[in-house]
């Protein structure tokens, strides 16, 4: 039990809290700006309150009103809200020696709301340097909340799939429900569906199985596995998907099953040699908000329970790394088991056109990508080997940034290595042949496959395509007396003539669900306009089959090419996975015939 003086002033700040709920919700425009401090804030304190031994008495504002009172214009928010928040922050960084997490949680929550009513780079970098002053003491970790969220402090390292930064402050709350709004970060959703924190009691054994082999074992634990499928992609001849044992070390080489292992977000996979554990990675604390599944911590951030104390894993986990759950269903939370797999556990789309960087998946596939290249097939190659003997340990990294770069992504290498000119004083003079140019192409093409890049056709010739184009230039920049041009800009490669995803209806796509047998057709004596009749008719699909030409939704285009459209409807021909019934065709012809009106 925590004293009279810490319960009184909690007390305090929970009463100020229920009333700048009431303000937020009485005075803006939004009547629920303020409905995310019931979740967020003022459950967690009052369940703190509690748990330190307190009551939750005091004087109580009186019921908001109505939805859709006028917003009062005069009263600003962000000042009291970054009142209390920091007031909130400095009484968690206070209690010793261990915080209930409900007051975690709201100071998480009350700093991100500060954070939202801050306008401008520079008063939101002061008021992040203000809550860092507060409570830049306290270590490193995440926090797992009974039935709660993850409460991640001091985190100075958190990236999307993408690899880039996800802005956070130094007390954040991740959701771990999968029902937040505001995915990544807790919207209090976890309390408002009753989510439950506890492993399922039929969840996979947590049981660490040993593969011998020479001169690597490999250890195995199927309770900790993620299913990233990053083992079985890379390595099929080792990682064994269905087959029984899974793993069998004599399928591949001691470089390529370490690599692969060490690679294992899940920490499911660990290795022997010669029967010892090797030295643990060495890598910068970062937390990865992977696509449509887990968060994937690696750097040793410390995992701990409500007590503070680190967090129980199944036999031989590895602290370096592990994959938290972000889906909510896990069968062994607070750690990933692959359920988001079977809940079609989503992330909000891409966008309608990625560019070529997010297709790839970013800077952590380049850099994926890269690795392989350099650690796998350059070192074996005799073409290629001797040319990178001396490269610089950070070769990898550099090709990727630039690879970032070129692909639509951040201007990493421009702002990290120094640009187009750096790269090209990189080939200069090296004489570079034919023969080495066609091999790193192809080798590549091979480590991108390796590495889990899309493989769809567009992807695929965009990414040839570059490294075509990118590899020969290379060559002619490289020959003695060569004067390419100076202070270019580094290039950003695109799609291939429009050729983007889903441009094309697929060969191997399940049968279309879109349907036009409803669609209305103008009767004999009703005017027949675009907007209403004729787009209709055409699909999704339809639309994205002959995007590379046109735009079927697009009165413009139609307009421009109807006759051709026209000929191809008669004769069957379009759309491409069967002929309109003749009443379509009749009414796309007498559009045509009267005049093409919109």
């Amino acid at each position: 039990m925590i004293g009279a003086p810490t319960q009184a002033r909690l007390r305090s700040l929970l009463i100020r809290a229920r009333v700048l709920d009431h303000e937020l919700t009485r005075r803006m425009t939004d009547a629920d700006a303020g409905e995310p401090l019931r979740d967020t804030v003022l459950r967690p304190m009052t369940e703190a309150l509690i748990e330190m031994g307190g009551d939750t008495a005091g004087p109580q504002p009186s019921e908001p009103p109505a939805a859709g009172t006028p917003a009062d214009t005069d009263w600003d928010p962000a000042g009291p809200v970054r009142e209390l928040a920091s007031d909130v922050t400095r009484l968690r960084a206070q209690i010793n020696p261990e915080p209930p997490t409900g007051l975690v949680e709201a100071a998480a929550a009350l700093q991100h709301l500060a954070w939202l009513f801050t306008d401008g780079d520079a008063e939101r970098d002061a008021l992040v340097a203000e809550f860092t002053d507060i409570q830049g003491e306290l270590p490193t970790r995440i926090q797992v909340a009974p039935d709660g969220p993850y409460l991640v402090t001091n985190a100075t390292h958190v990236t999307d799939r993408l690899g880039e930064p996800i802005p956070v402050l130094p007390q954040t709350a991740l959701c771990r429900c999968g029902e937040s709004a505001t995915k990544p970060l807790c919207d209090g959703s976890h309390a408002r569906i009753g989510f439950s924190g506890a492993k399922d009691p039929g969840r996979v054994p947590d049981e660490r199985h040993t593969h011998p082999g020479n001169p690597v074992e490999v250890t195995d634990n199927r309770g900790l596995c993620a299913h990233s499928g990053l083992c079985t992609d890379r390595l099929s001849s080792v990682f064994r998907q269905k087959e029984e044992p899974f793993v069998a070390p004599s399928g591949g080489r001691m470089d390529e099953i370490v690599r692969t292992v060490r690679a294992c977000p899940s920490g499911a996979l660990d290795y022997l040699l010669d029967g010892h554990e090797p030295p643990s990675q060495q890598r910068e604390p970062a937390i990865e908000v992977s696509l449509n599944g887990p968060y994937r911590v690696t750097g040793g951030i410390p995992l701990v329970g409500a007590d503070g104390e680190p967090e129980p894993r199944g036999p031989g986990a590895p602290t370096e790394r592990y994959s938290l759950c972000r889906c909510g269903h896990s069968r062994n939370k607070p750690f990933c088991s692959g359920m988001h797999w079977y809940v079609d556990f989503a992330d909000p789309p891409p966008s309608a056109e990625p560019t070529l960087y997010e297709w790839a998946g970013g800077l952590p596939a380049l850099t994926r990508m890269t690795h392989i290249f350099y650690d796998k097939y350059v070192p074996q190659d005799p073409l290629l080997a001797p040319l990178f003997a001396r490269m610089a340990p950070d070769h990898p990294e550099r090709v990727a940034a630039w690879l970032v770069e070129t692909f639509g992504g951040p201007k990493l290498y421009s702002e990290r290595y120094g640009g187009y000119d750096h790269m090209v004083g990189e080939h200069a003079g090296k004489a570079l042949k034919e023969e080495w140019r066609a091999r790193w192409a192809q080798l590549i093409s091979l480590a991108a496959n390796d590495a889990g890049l899309p493989t769809d056709a567009e992807f695929r010739a965009a990414f040839a395509g570059y490294v075509e184009w990118g590899s020969r230039i290379a060559v002619e920049n490289s020959q003695p007396g060569a004067r390419p041009p100076a202070h270019m800009p580094v290039p950003r490669w695109w799609w291939v003539c429009g050729a983007t995803p889903g441009a094309r209806a697929s060969a191997l796509a399940p049968p279309p669900k879109e349907d036009t047998t409803d669609m209305p057709l103008p009767t004999a004596d009703e005017p027949i306009g675009f907007d209403e009749h004729i787009r209709p008719l055409f699909r999704e699909m339809d639309r994205k089959s002959m995007s590379f030409m046109f735009d079927l939704w697009a009165h413009a285009d139609v307009s421009t090419h109807a006759e051709a459209i026209l000929a191809r409807l008669r004769q069957g021909t379009m759309p491409c996975d069967g002929a309109w019934p003749a009443e379509r065709v009749d009414a796309f012809a007498r559009w045509v015939a009267e005049g093409k009106s919109e």
